[in-house]
């Protein structure tokens, strides 16, 4: 009982006092959970001073039962990568200095000549490597880049400018540009590293810094010397390397203005007190040294990028460029809607864009095209000048009896499915792989063809030396030959077009590339088809013909059993580039036996004699013959033949060269420039 009354005072007495307890108990987790809340605020700042997220903890911290946690995960900088394109030397020794000042800050660097990096194979795999990339390039003679770097250069403008690569191509690649010129020559100082920064700008890449500019006219230069701008722009980018290093998320926006970056998002509090800390003559220095580009990507925004801060002025703009792509994306997807709403087909076409753009239409107008409608154009050859001289006709003359000077030369399509390196248009013309544009009508085209071809050889009338006989004959087309730019075949209404030329008596001789074999198939009878064959093994025709198809080889090989079954005349154009495909002799010899082309495998050599020739005025009865059967009857190559005259036969003395012409060679040449 004593045990019990005791145990009951104390419960009394604790229940007394409770509210002395509870406050104690209080006071005790209060100065716990401060304590560790301290603890922890201490460990982080320390592993953020140290700019090394991971290095902050040990191995045995890594791992939460067995998997990484997130912080081990994150690198925020692997590497940096220095591209340069050099022409004396100068980009060269500035980005081995700028690989040395990076790698004393114990990160992996590797330095790049452009002229050894194949952009179109790797650029885009640093899109997710989490290096910084820097790009230092010269700008040479009349604003071109250097040697080294002009494939780079040119496919990355290729790139920013091609609708059929997206706009975020290069997102994820963080990049910095340090363009060398001179501001002597005023026009062109500077552009190819202010082209390169827009260029990336375009297909999505941030820029980790605005871009800088070194100028070798000391008068001019802001630190006194190329060196002198260089050693400048290099401390700012190794203190934003560092920067970037600590996980500090402030990409330039590209609306910098004179070096004060105005990108959006809130700055780390580490980069607000480095830059409240920077000296006066600091900051008037990021005046001097880098300059905007705003007003360059201004215009790219009005062309549909959308990467940097949009104005509300400009909201227009952008959303008339969304609704465009829009209406572009629904067109690829296929006809679904027109068969349900046969209606609309007509509006659609309005909708459709025209293939010539005004800057296209300027460029090819300035090399001598006459273009016609939206699609269309006709040039006059040289050799067509060259005839009406009487100075000799092209190999066509020797080879299938053309008359040189009443051959047209045209396309219905300036657009391709190739972007070749040995292109002699100069890539001028669009890209694409199938017919996305307004489309004009063939009596259209051909009318304006020969109007504009006509009007393009009355300029020669009165000319010393243009025999009037041909004079005359010219004014009327005989032969057309449709290989001028482009692929002509992929014009919807091929067909029709080559329809019409033969109801007006010409020729028809058709260049395809080899990469519509479908379209090869339903081709109505050409006087002569050809196929461009530019490489004999898949990797080779990848490297040189650049096509756009990613089927492009399978296509190729369809398109050579599409040639052989053709009826008419058939030929193999082969491209041999040195060093590029001349030793594949023995695969071109089977793409020869998959085609069975006429004039590489010679069908037409008739009782000891060759025939060659063509007679033209035959394959134009038969094609009459086959449009009133409906198609019924056919014809082959052997049944519009002509005998092969003896000038134009190998070992002949004539060479090749027609004797009614007389040759004629350019001053101070001594080599023969006409004939074939």
């Amino acid at each position: 009982m004593d045990t019990w009354s005791y145990f009951r005072t104390c419960l009394a007495s604790i229940w007394l006092h409770r509210f002395y307890i509870y406050s104690a108990l209080a006071l005790g987790i209060s100065l716990w959970i401060v304590t560790q809340f301290t603890t922890t605020k201490t460990k982080k700042k320390g592993e953020k001073s140290s700019g090394n997220p991971t290095s902050s903890k040990g191995t045995e911290d890594k791992l939460v039962n067995g998997c990484a946690t997130p912080q081990a995960e994150e690198v925020y900088v692997a590497g940096v990568k220095i591209f340069y394109g050099s022409q004396t030397g100068t980009a060269k020794r500035f980005a081995k200095a700028l690989a040395e000042a990076v790698t004393s800050l114990n990160l992996p660097v590797e330095v790049i000549n452009m002229g050894d990096y194949d952009p179109d194979d790797c650029l885009a795999e640093e899109t997710t490597s989490r290096s910084i990339c820097v790009f230092l390039v010269a700008t040479y003679t009349d604003g071109q880049p250097p040697e080294s770097a002009a494939w780079f250069c040119k496919w990355l403008e290729e790139a920013a400018n091609d609708f059929r690569v997206g706009k975020t191509h290069l997102k994820g690649l963080r990049y910095a540009v340090f363009g060398l010129g001179n501001s002597v020559y005023v026009d062109h100082y500077n552009t190819v590293g202010r082209r390169m920064d827009r260029w990336l700008w375009m297909l999505g890449a941030s820029r980790v810094m605005t871009r800088a500019e070194g100028d070798c006219n000391v008068a001019q230069s802001r630190h006194g010397s190329i060196e002198g701008d260089f050693q400048a722009w290099k401390a700012k980018f190794l203190t934003r390397l560092q920067a970037l290093c600590r996980g500090e998320k402030k990409p330039c926006s590209g609306k910098c203005k004179k070096g004060k970056c105005k990108s959006p998002g809130k700055q780390s509090k580490e980069s607000s007190d480095h830059e409240r800390g920077a000296s006066e003559h600091e900051n008037t220095e990021a005046e001097e040294l880098f300059e905007t580009s705003s007003e360059e990507e201004a215009d790219a925004e009005e062309a549909g990028g959308t990467n940097s801060i949009i104005d509300v002025e400009d909201l227009g703009n952008i959303m008339g460029h969304m609704k465009k792509a829009k209406r572009e994306h629904e067109l690829q997807e296929g006809d679904v809607g027109r068969r349900e709403n046969p209606g609309r087909k007509e509006e659609e076409e309005e909708e459709k864009r025209e293939m010539i753009t005004p800057a296209l239409r300027d460029a090819l107008t300035k090399q001598g095209y006459k273009l016609i409608g939206s699609h269309s154009g006709v040039k006059l050859c040289r050799w067509t000048k060259s005839m009406l001289r009487g100075r000799g006709g092209c190999y066509k003359h020797t080879f299938y009896g053309i008359e040189s000077h009443r051959c047209m030369e045209a396309t219905p399509s300036l657009a391709c499915a190739n972007k070749c390196v040995f292109c002699w248009r100069h890539h001028t013309n669009p890209v694409g792989t199938e017919w996305r544009w307004k489309m004009d009508q063939p009596e259209l085209i051909l009318q304006e063809a020969i109007e504009n071809h006509q009007n393009m050889i009355r300029q020669f009338r009165g000319v010393s030396g243009v025999k009037a006989a041909r004079f005359e004959e010219a004014l009327t087309v005989k032969h057309c030959a449709l290989s001028l730019v482009g692929e002509p075949i992929m014009y919807p209404q091929i067909n029709r077009f080559v329809r019409l030329l033969h109801q007006h008596s010409i020729s028809t001789f058709l260049v395809t590339n080899a990469q519509f074999p479908e379209e090869i198939r339903s081709l109505e009878p050409v006087t002569q088809l050809y196929v461009s064959v530019d490489a004999s093994t898949r990797e080779s025709l990848r490297r040189i013909d650049r096509p756009l198809f990613k089927d492009f080889w399978q296509r190729f090989l369809d398109s050579l059993k599409a040639l052989a079954e053709k009826e008419q005349r058939t030929v193999y154009r082969l491209t041999l580039v040195k060093a590029w495909n001349v030793d594949e002799l023995k695969a071109y010899a089977e793409l020869i036996s998959l085609g069975k082309p006429d004039f590489i495998e010679v069908k037409f050599k008739v009782d000891g004699e060759w025939f060659t020739w063509i007679d033209y005025e035959r394959f134009q009865e038969l094609v009459r013959e086959r449009e009133r059967s409906g198609g019924s009857r056919t014809f082959t190559a052997a049944d519009y033949t002509a005998r092969t005259p003896p000038w134009a036969l190998f070992g002949a003395r004539e060479r090749g060269f027609d004797p009614l012409d007389v040759r004629f060679q350019r001053r101070n040449k001594a080599r023969d420039v006409s004939g074939c």
